[in-house]
This record gives structure tokens, sequence and C-alpha cells, in this order.
């Protein structure tokens, strides 16, 4: 990953700041030029172009909508967490109504997997193109970006007692950890996906080849359902993974457990609507993003929120 460091740092921090994993890092960081990628939103099926660009210490990971009036920006909190259906969709009120950027969390997954504090993230439409269904492309896009040091400190911020929220046997917990994990396990009905767990450490495998490559992923019986709701129009076999009764219709997966790798992808972006990341085994079980965003809820409502 190439990286660029501010020279205002001392060259032994330079050197311990660049090979720390983008999740670990001591500084806040920001991309060293603008990059920007198009293409279709998985459930709208519009196309949109986005352009991220570096941000100052402190703005945090903010979406400007470019086509609105006055140009809103929407900031990726979880106070803005407006709609979790099948995706994670972030609002604010304007004089002209409510502006929203919808399947945001593939992209700010791969900001904060890459280490990216502070980036403004300008949209024409509203929704996130959802390129190959994975973080991937995003990833690929911050590397050749650059990665910038900012000469402001960025802390994981230690758990004092496990914090859980669940729904029927369907959870995510945070517990008290030495480092910070992620554990996640799906069960499905398929046998081509049955029941999957993974267990992935920041410190001992790159999120941008152990996470960011794994794709979404829906069951073929669900789909004409889905559109009737006006959802996945945007989705096809080559955004998307798709199981049905015989099996994969679009195969080879990356990794034999791709869904639940994507699974914790989508569990890393949507907490990282926190803007800081607890010192925590963050376990979840058959969870959604309605789960994840009320964990990073009630870590952001906690008394030892920064």
């Amino acid at each position: 990953m190439e990286q660029v460091l501010s020279s205002s740092s001392p060259p032994s921090a330079n050197r311990s700041e660049a090979s720390a994993p983008g999740l670990l890092r001591d500084q806040q960081h920001t991309l060293t030029r603008p990059l920007a990628q198009s293409g279709v939103g998985l459930h709208l099926g519009e196309l949109t172009q986005v352009r991220i660009l570096p941000a100052q210490p402190g703005d945090g990971r903010y979406f400007v909508r470019v086509d609105l009036p006055g140009q809103p920006a929407i900031p990726a909190h979880i106070d803005q967490v407006r709609e979790t259906r099948l995706s994670t969709e972030l609002a604010v009120e304007t004089d002209d109504g409510r502006a929203s950027v919808r399947t945001v969390e593939h992209l700010l997954a791969a900001l904060v997997g890459m280490g990216i504090d502070n980036a403004r993230i300008e949209i024409d439409g509203p929704e996130v193109p959802l390129l190959d269904g994975s973080a991937q492309d995003w990833a690929r896009a911050i590397a050749a970006a650059g990665i910038t040091a900012q000469p402001v400190p960025r802390a994981l911020v230690p758990l004092p007692e496990p914090v859980w929220v669940r729904h029927d046997d369907a959870f995510v917990a945070a517990i008290p950890a030495p480092e910070l994990r992620f554990s996640y396990g799906i069960d499905f009905d398929l046998p081509a996906i049955g029941n999957q767990w993974i267990s992935w450490s920041p410190s001992t495998e790159p999120f941008e080849t152990a996470i960011a490559p794994a794709r979404t992923f829906g069951l073929a019986h669900q789909i004409d359902q889905l559109r009737s709701l006006g959802l996945i129009r945007g989705g096809s076999l080559d955004n998307a993974l798709v199981c049905g009764p015989d099996g994969w219709l679009n195969p080879p997966l990356r990794f034999s457990n791709e869904p639940v790798r994507h699974k914790l992808l989508d569990l890393v972006g949507d907490i990282s609507l926190l803007g800081w990341m607890p010192l925590a085994h963050l376990v979840a079980y058959k969870a959604s993003h309605q789960l994840h965003t009320d964990m990073a809820r009630r870590l952001r409502l906690s008394p030892f929120a920064p």
C-alpha cells in the first residue's frame, strides 16, 4: 500500500505508522490525492460518481450531495442513520427537505480499514456505487491515491465492560480485549452457505486482502420479492453472489467462507459510524445492519464514549 506521511511527524513515528495496519494507527490520516469511482447502486440502480478528497484533521468522514441545492453535507456518523433495510442509509434535514445517501457501508469499511479518518466524499446521487459488490475496488483506489499521516492523535477507546444488543438469537457484543478483533457467524438453510464463522485480527491479516475482497450475496428465492419492493434494482451476477438450493449461480468464490467475510465487512463499515473504535472483541451472530447500528448507538451513548 502506497503511503505518504507528513513531514511534521518525526522519522521514527513515520516508520511506525507506515507499518501499522490502518485500524491500529496512532495518528489520524487522510488521502494524499483525490480519487474517483463510478457505478450503479445496489438498490436504486442509478449511475453515480463518487469523488473522495483529502480533509483536515478532525473533519471525519462525510458525504456531500453535490447534485442537490446547497450541496448539503451528511456526516458519516451514527446520529445520521435513517434506514437499515438491507443497507445503511444516512440523512440530514435541509431547507429543501431531506438529503440522504444509501448503501454507505462498503465504502466506509474501506476507508476505516485502510486507515482514512478524514475524507470529503462527494457524490452526485442518492446511493454509493456497488462496484463489484465488495470493498476491494475502494481499497485499491485508496492505496493508489496515497495515505498521509496528520499530526493529530487517534486512539482505540478502552472498553471497561461488555456491551451487547440482541434480537431473538441474533446479537452483536463488544467484549473488553487487549487488542481489536472482529468475529462473525452466520447460519443459512442453504447447504452452499450453511453455518460459517470467521475471526479477524487487523494486527495479523491486512484488511485489503482478508476482508475487502468479500462480495455481497443474496438468495435466489428472494430476488423477485425484493425487486417488487423496489430493492436490489442494480444487483446482478456481476456485482453480487447469488445462492440457490443447488449451490452458487455464479462461482467461483474468492474465499470458501466469502459470505461471512462480507458480513464482517458490513460490520466494520457500520461500526465506523461511531467515529472511533472500541478496544474490544466485537462478536456478531446472524446480525443485520439494524443490529450493527444499534451496537454503534449503544457505544455512542455509553459513559466511556470520548
